[in-house]
Order: structure tokens, then sequence, then C-alpha cells
């Protein structure tokens, strides 16, 4: 990487970029060392400075032997440690530290919002001019309301779903409060969704949720829209910011101002992108986001009764409110008060993003070129109907409504407390009044047109003689079986008889029970089966093994007597006899 020497100086600036280790400061570290014109010291909480094999022989490793990159290990807890590091700085960068425990809520309020109080004393201290604040489009954002086109006049809501949003919000406030005092000039920026090499937040969960199987769930209607932000374009926005703070723009100081790749995109359609890119099934099955979220909590409560240890439910329970909600913002007036305009496109973005996270791509050879439209196993089991698309949720609307429609029926023959011929006769009244007052319903009501019913004309023949023909032939049977019977002569019919009739009995006692497990396997169980056909056929084939190995092994136990007369029935190969039974002929 050469620098650009049109922006060199013979007197470069130095600037401090605390949190320079983490996703986006390396990102920023870069940059600045590309323009030639800042001395660039890197912070952050580390504690020793070492440089990933990719780093070496790079523009960074070579800064740092000249000498215009330097390291310095900060806590923000510490104000002297962050006077040591900015002392002589003319701009200050502050992003987020890299060893953030988000599970650990009094150590992520020590270091954002006291880190940020201590950062601000010290850059007084230390008479630094500029400080810009990394901050985040979440601080707007409470969780459950859509943001469409949302810009800087949006208030911060009274109550956040994510403590960190709260966090960073006062760390905010706090750095905005310090503009033009003793000197010192600030701004914030609220990226959305930053994205990008090195990423350790989004596409890290993306690839968990994928190999997990949950990648293949879209979160409610999948419509909802986003904004992304590359990595590489916040970097530059906060050196758009720190230079129109050099230039001491009213216009900008004291403000915040959100940053995205100006190309609103579906959520879903991004998540696609990633992890087909990465050779995983994009998601294609909709689940609705109510749902989603009581499967969490469900998941989450079970997790602390039963579990040990910590488990970071705030990043999934982040995503989940992600995924469901609209979030788009205005960037007008960082365009328009700071210079900013996206220096990579969306798509070379995501193109360099899946090129950097190769390591996590599918193990599975195929599975960038694999025909995810496929019919399944489940759906060619079902027989590829009408049937296989309800039961498989291929349209939530229809699913929902013969669902809701086999519950009320469920209801009607089962819970009601009345017998199945009066819940019969009470339905056929039901539905006879229904039809008979649609018949009077006018064609147009309130300007809505009323459309009639269409029947055949008159029943065929041919289909009248076949009913009454199949009546009949049901009758006469039935009437001959049960004179056979009463004839005591038939023992075989006798038999028949009463084992149908003793199996009706004992279905009898648990007939509602056995009728509302089988339409929650219906609409659960396949659909379920469906998802993890994978999954499921393999831990069969597992399970299969191991009971032939456990089979293989007491045979082996057996006498040889035993095992002989096995032998001589077939039931084993000849390789698993026992050794010293002889081959018969």
């Amino acid at each position: 990487m050469a620098v650009d020497d049109r922006f060199a100086e013979l007197n470069p600036r130095t600037c401090v970029v605390l949190g320079g280790r983490g996703f986006l400061g390396r990102s920023l570290v870069l940059r600045l060392l590309k323009l030639g014109k800042y001395i660039v010291r890197i912070a952050d909480s580390t504690q020793s400075f070492e440089l990933d094999p990719s780093e070496r022989e790079s523009l960074l490793s070579h800064a740092i032997s000249s000498g215009r990159a330097s390291y310095f290990n900060v806590d923000v807890r510490d104000k002297t440690q962050i006077v040591k590091a900015i002392e002589g700085s003319s701009a200050v960068f502050y992003l987020d530290p890299t060893d953030l425990n988000t599970n650990d809520f009094c150590s992520c309020y020590l270091i954002i919002v006291q880190g940020a109080k201590n950062v601000i004393n010290a850059c007084r201290e230390c008479r630094v001019k500029r400080l810009i604040y990394n901050s985040s489009a979440d601080v707007v954002f409470d969780g459950s309301h859509d943001i469409h086109s949302g810009d800087e006049s949006l208030a911060c809501p009274s109550k956040f779903e994510k403590i960190l949003s709260d966090f960073k919000a006062q760390a905010e406030a706090l750095i905005l409060f310090a503009n033009d005092i003793d000197g010192l000039l600030t701004c914030a920026l609220r990226p959305s969704n930053i994205f990008g090499p090195g990423d350790s937040e989004l596409v890290p969960l993306l690839v968990k949720l994928a190999k997990s199987g949950l990648g293949k769930f879209i979160i409610g209607n999948g419509d909802n829209m986003s904004d992304f932000t590359f990595s590489e374009n916040v970097s530059y926005a906060h050196i758009c910011a720190e230079e129109a703070l050099d230039l001491r723009n009213a216009i900008v100081a004291g403000k915040a101002f959100f940053i995205t790749n100006l190309v609103p995109m579906k959520f879903w359609e991004f998540v696609s992108l990633i992890s087909e890119g990465l050779g995983y099934q994009r998601p294609l099955t909709k689940i609705p986001a109510r749902m989603a979220w009581y499967v969490f909590l469900l998941f989450k409560w079970t997790h602390e009764k039963l579990a040990s240890g910590s488990s970071n439910f705030s990043e999934l329970a982040h995503y989940i409110q992600l995924a469901s909600c609209t979030r788009t913002f205005n960037c007008v007036a960082a365009q328009r008060n700071i210079g900013y305009s996206p220096v990579v496109t969306l798509e070379d973005g995501v193109a360099l993003t899946i090129e950097s996270f190769s390591h996590l791509a599918s193990d599975l050879p195929l599975a960038r070129y694999s025909d995810f439209t496929e019919e399944s196993k489940a759906h060619k089991l079902l027989g590829g109907g009408k049937v296989a698309d309800i039961l498989l949720w291929r349209d939530e609307k229809t699913t929902f409504k013969c669902f809701l429609a086999l519950i009320v029926l469920f209801y009607w023959f089962c819970l009601g407390g009345n017998t199945f011929t009066s819940s019969a006769a009470k339905l056929l009244l039901l539905v006879t009044v229904i039809l008979y007052g649609y018949g009077f319903l006018p064609s147009n009501i309130f300007g809505f047109s009323v459309e009639m019913m269409s029947f055949p004309s008159q029943i065929s023949d041919t289909v009248a003689k076949d009913s009454v023909a199949t009546i009949v032939y049901l009758w006469s049977l039935g009437v001959q079986n049960i004179r056979t019977l009463a004839q005591g002569e038939e023992w075989s019919m006798f038999f028949k008889v009463t084992v149908s009739l003793y199996f009706l009995k004992i279905v009898a006692q648990s007939f509602t029970v056995m009728i509302g497990m089988a339409l929650a396997f219906a609409f659960t169980a396949i659909f379920f089966y469906e998802q993890y056909e994978s999954e499921i056929d393999g831990s069969v084939k597992v399970l299969f093994n191991i009971l032939k190995e456990i089979m293989a092994l007491l045979t082996r136990n057996l006498p040889d007597s035993v095992s002989l007369l096995l032998c001589n029935h077939e039931t084993f190969q000849p390789d698993d006899r026992p050794a010293g039974v002889k081959q018969t002929r």
C-alpha cells in the first residue's frame, strides 16, 4: 500500500486512535496512514502490540518501524494512561475498545460511560483540539418501532431494549455536551450496521446462525429495510469530521451525524448475500417475529434455569429486533456538513467481506452450488400437493386459516361437551343458516361487490347413480356381515369384529387427546423435520448403527446352539457367527 503523496505534509499532525486495534480502529489507522499527513498513535487495552500475519510487511508495519505510528497500552478507566497517550496530539478518535465484555454490565458502564468522561477530561487537560466519537445508530432505536429515513432530529428513546445502546447514548451526550469547553471541539458519528473485514459481531453471528440451522428462518415478513455501512466508509467519515472540525465549522461542532452506505436494502437480502457467499443456505422459511421472540425468551429462561455458564443473549435479542424492524437513516446532514460520501459501494463491500471471511465458509464443498429450491423429502412423502404446502407452511396465511378451522372443529366436536351426532347436527344447522343468509346478500354493499357462489346447474345421472349405488352397496355389505355374525358360524368374523370394537373402545377413551396430538404433530413436527432433514436422518442412521453394533455384541455372547440356530435361518451374515461355530449345509 502506497502513501498518498498528494496529502503529505512537511509537518504532519499527530492524532490518537483510542481503540485502534479493534475492528473499526484497524481500518481507521490504515486510512490515516495512507493519507500521509498524520502521525498515528494507536491506543488500545491490549497489553502488547503484535502484528497479525496479514499485517506483516504492510503499511502498518513500515509505519511502526519508521516512527509514523506507535502503540500505547491504554485502559480508558485510568485517566493517567489516556493523558500519556494523547499528550501533544491535536485530534483524538474515540472508538470501542477490543476487550469489551458485553455480559459484564458493570464493566461496560465503566469503560463506555466513565471512559468517555475520562477521555473528555484528558483531552481538556492536554489541550486537544478535536475529539470525534464513534457512536451508533442504535442510540435512537427502542427495539420495536420502525425508523424510516430517520435524521438527526430523532430523540433518544426513554427506554432502551439493549443496555449497551443506553451506555453509548450516555457517552455520546457527554462528548457532545463537552463541545467548545477549553477549546475542545467535539462531534459524534452514528454508523448503522457496520460490516467489513475483521468484523467481530454481525458477520460471525450470521455464520453461527447458519451453522446451527437457524439461518434458514426469516423473522417477520422479510420486507423490512435496513441501512448497512462498510467499515472503510466509517473510517473515511471520521477523517471528514476531523477535517471539518479543523476548519472550526460551527455546524459540525457539538453535533451527531448518521453514516450509512446511502443504499438501503432489505435486511434479509443482505443476510442472503453473506450466507450464500460463504456457501450456506439463504433464509427461506418465514416465521412471525412475535413467535421468534417468544422462542428466544423460552430458550433464555431454560438456559438460565438448567445450564451453567454465561451466554451472550443480548446479542441474539438485538439481532431479532434488527431482523424484524425497518431502520433506514437520512445522511444528508453528513453529506452537506462534513463532505461525506461512501468511498466503497455496498456491492464491493459485501464482496470484500465475503473474501476476508473465507475461513468461515461452509465445509460442504457443494454447498455453494446446491439447489435449495429442490423438493424436500417431507414434501415428497406428503405427496407434493396442497396438503404438503399447507403442513409445510409454504403459504403462512393459508396454513393459518386451515389450522384455525381445524382447531374450531376440534373444539366443536371434542371439547364442546356434546355427542358427535348433536355436534354434527348443530354444525350442519349453522352452515345451513349461513348459506341461506348469504343468498339474501345484495350484489353491492357500501360500494363493495359481493361475489355470489357458483354451483353446477344439475348433477349428471351418472354421478347420481354411482353415489346411490355406493350407498346401497355399503348398506348391503353391513347387513350381510351382521347376518353372518348372528348365525354364530364364522369364528374369524367374530374375532375381527371383537378386536375392532375393543380397539375402538381404547381409542375412544383417549380420542380427544389423540386428535389434539395429531393436530399439533401435523402442523409442527413435519415442518420441523423438513428444516432439519439431514440432521435428523443422520441421527437416525447413527442410532441404527449403534443398535446394530449392540445386537452384534449380544449375538457373540449367545450359546453356540442358539447362534447355530440363528445362522441356519440366515438371520446373520457368516462373518457375524461367533468363533467356533461351524457353517452347516
